[in-house]
């Protein structure tokens, strides 16, 4: 009875991962003229990664304004946007019940009249066709666009991202076939009209929400305004936490608790089966393999094994550059999910978490 109800749910597992996946869209290149664009970037000691952002505007195929918005940065966020010849806005202190983004975002919207605002988070890059793209997509749809960058990661302690990758995609439920109900929306990369951004009542609808992005998305549909979401693929890319393992910890526990909170309930619950599946295929492999009391047992945990781990190299090659063994050896990473969603679980309760040296209430 036991082996009929693992097979259940290995199965149904599997398929969840398809599911979820379906209709994985990426934004194409376009060399079409953008209009009037203004990027509004939010940045905070980010002189590790701003340069590469704004290399990246300026050889874009179409016209961009860029602003920077330097939220109190300590380091030399400020003089190396100068540098590139960039306009740089200090917002000032955060007005009270705002985050420092959305703050820094609004600032930003309101420092310029651009037909279309473009808000990207400092550590992307975008392809020289890439703003073209985004733009054609919200001619065809309206309301605000948002894109998911392709994560580049280099070095080892960079690869344990590869759960938190996958399912802040998957749960998302923005790539499925018949599940994702809930308005969803990705941070990194927003273009939106300023017509409809003062519709939804921009960021000052979000001021004091951690998960800004997912509540911009929540504001867009109660204004009657679509939210459309692709990958960024080849087009768009981001280096999330280069800075070192601590980052890295630092950020995915920041967020990641109350996200999984605010999913679609259908999508939550299918990536929930699939992580648990995940889990029952490593255990069990393992187990079999150490006692080895039936080779047959053994034989068909490895062999379940080889399939999750197929599936997770199709997901992973999706959403960002991990290297073999964060497949192959799926139970190194998942366990590094683990423990870092279990620490993000109990900053969630305990109502903060330090973050670029501001303490960030969570679970708003």
């Amino acid at each position: 009875m036991l082996e009929v109800l693992y097979a259940v749910v290995l199965v149904a597992a599997v398929l969840a991962g398809y599911v979820l996946m379906v209709r994985f869209r990426v934004v194409a290149a376009s060399g079409s003229a953008a209009g009037d664009v203004c990027a509004i970037v939010p940045a905070r000691n980010e002189q590790a990664s701003l340069p590469a952002l704004l290399e990246s505007l300026d050889r874009s195929s179409v016209p961009v304004r860029v602003l920077v918005i330097d939220d109190a940065s300590t380091d030399a966020t400020a003089a190396l946007a100068r540098e590139a010849g960039v306009e740089v806005i200090s917002p000032g202190t955060p007005a009270p019940g705002w985050t420092g983004k959305a703050w820094a975002c609004h600032v930003g919207a309101n420092s310029t009249d651009a037909e279309l605002l473009l808000f990207l988070d400092a550590d992307t890059v975008l392809a020289s066709g890439a703003l073209g793209g985004i733009v054609d997509l919200h001619r065809r749809f309206g309301g605000l666009i948002s894109v998911q960058p392709y994560h580049r990661v280099q070095r080892t302690y960079e690869q344990l991202s590869a759960y938190f990758n996958a399912v802040a995609v998957m749960a998302s439920g923005v790539f499925a076939s018949g599940v994702g109900r809930r308005p969803m929306a990705f941070g990194p990369c927003l273009l939106t009209s300023r017509d409809d951004y003062e519709r939804a009542g921009g960021h000052a609808a979000v001021r004091g929400e951690i998960l800004d992005d997912v509540e911009l998305a929540a504001a867009y549909e109660k204004a009657g305004l679509s939210v459309h979401c692709v990958a960024g693929g080849s087009q768009i890319r981001m280096r999330s936490y280069p800075n070192g393992i601590r980052q890295l910890v630092a950020g995915w526990t920041k967020n990641m608790a109350s996200g999984a909170a605010a999913t679609d309930p259908r999508a939550g619950l299918a990536t929930g089966l699939w992580i648990c599946a995940h889990h029952l295929v490593a255990v069990n492999t393992l187990l079999a393999m150490w006692t080895a009391d039936e080779a047959l047992d053994a034989g068909i945990w490895l062999l379940a094994w080889v399939v999750f781990a197929l599936q997770l190299r199709v997901i992973l090659r999706r959403v960002g550059s991990f290297r073999w063994w964060t497949w192959a050896l799926f139970p190194l990473p998942l366990l590094a999910f683990d423990l870092l969603f279990a620490i993000s679980t109990v900053n969630t309760l305990r109502g903060s978490v330090r973050w670029r040296g501001r303490t960030v209430r969570l679970g708003a």
